[in-house]
């Protein structure tokens, strides 16, 4: 697929639709890329870094001769994108869309008789930072990427789409689209519950000086920090998985009856199965992949409370090309190792300090 006829358009231009127009502009330079954006500024600097080579200004018209249309916008626009694209594609092109929740796309899809033509998807990538200034040309890379084909697409469309997303590093995964909603209520919009829900525990009952508050950091705000993602993407979410949503967290609500009923008998058996099956099944989960919630690439150190050791830490691995995200002192370390916290980039970076800092006789834990 290198023909520099092939066009591709893009409706919405934010860190997924950018990031992949990015990696599609690096994999395939000579396709042309024509995008649409609400916002008129990203439009133009899209441009100027010859990203995409037109700037689309009329829906109906724009994306007519496009082998492949990316609906990146809220799933709220795209619905009315669908509605312009629908008399103005090529018979032959291939809609798609990035959306967390796969079924209201594809239930207005077959409304509108377009299922000859989509192909559903959803890369499992994040970031803390949104917008075109924050994409990335391999922000798919290595990550997997939920394909969801309506099922009157043919099966040369599917493949011939499947192998375009793995040209650009992704790893794709097939299957229907109720599926697809239902294996992430799962794994991630279910958690972003619960994780919010653990906050507002301790919220309600942290002092007027804020103590739980302070002794909160460290564990405890590592296994919510799903909880600090933007309220306005996860109301959105929450409402258009509801249904799913609704039957993990009745599932979850009988487990925490059943966790009750076991404290108020003493049950010993039950609690100890409880933790170890949770426990085994959790360390079965491999580290290699991007999942949905985005990895944290962290190192965990023993340092002395002197003056000068973090300085001293900090200047090793920038004197080593090492750049750090973030760091902290970890106070609350009753279930966890380390005193201090190194929160890097990537995971090359995250190896490359931990050499560095072997070679130094540092004591080094990690965390499953």
């Amino acid at each position: 697929m290198t023909d520099s006829n092939f066009t591709i358009g893009f409706i919405g231009l934010g860190l997924i639709g950018g990031s992949i127009a990015r990696g599609i502009r690096r994999v395939f330079p000579n396709y042309k890329i024509i995008g649409l954006d609400e916002e008129q500024e990203t439009m133009q600097k899209a441009l100027k870094e010859g990203i995409i080579d037109t700037i689309a200004t009329d829906c109906k018209r724009d994306f007519s001769d496009c082998s492949y249309v990316f609906l990146c916008a809220p799933v709220q626009y795209n619905i009315i994108y669908l509605k312009d694209l629908k008399d103005s594609i090529r018979k032959d092109c291939i809609l798609t869309d990035v959306g967390s929740v796969k079924g209201e796309i594809h239930k207005k899809i077959e409304e509108l008789g377009m299922e000859d033509c989509f192909i559903g998807g959803h890369p499992m990538v994040g970031s803390e930072k949104a917008g075109f200034s924050y994409s990335s040309d391999r922000l798919v890379e290595n990550a997997y990427y939920f394909i969801t084909p309506t099922g009157q697409v043919s099966e040369e469309k599917v493949r011939e789409f499947t192998g375009f997303i793995e040209e650009l590093g992704a790893l794709t995964i097939i299957l229907n689209y109720e599926q697809h909603d239902a294996f992430t209520a799962a794994i991630s919009h279910v958690p972003h519950i619960i994780a919010a829900e653990l906050v507002h525990i301790v919220k309600e009952m942290d002092t007027d000086q804020g103590i739980l508050k302070q002794l909160a950091a460290g564990g405890f705000k590592d296994i919510t920090r799903i909880a600090s993602s933007s309220p306005v993407v996860w109301e959105q979410i929450s409402l258009s998985n509801k249904g799913n949503i609704k039957k993990l967290l009745t599932r979850a609500r009988n487990h925490i009856d059943e966790i009750i009923e076991a404290l108020d008998s003493e049950d010993h058996r039950y609690l100890n199965d409880y933790f170890k099956e949770a426990g085994e099944y959790r360390d079965s989960v491999p580290d290699s992949a991007i999942g949905l919630m985005e990895k944290n690439y962290e190192i965990f150190i023993d340092i002395p409370d002197e003056p000068g050791t973090i300085a001293t830490t900090t200047t090793l691995l920038a004197l080593n090309h090492v750049s750090i995200k973030n760091i902290g002192i970890i106070h609350n370390r009753e279930f966890e190792e380390g005193v201090f916290k190194i929160m890097l980039y990537d995971e090359e970076s995250a190896k490359k300090a931990k050499k560095i800092l072997r070679d130094k006789n540092y004591m080094i834990y990690e965390r499953k």
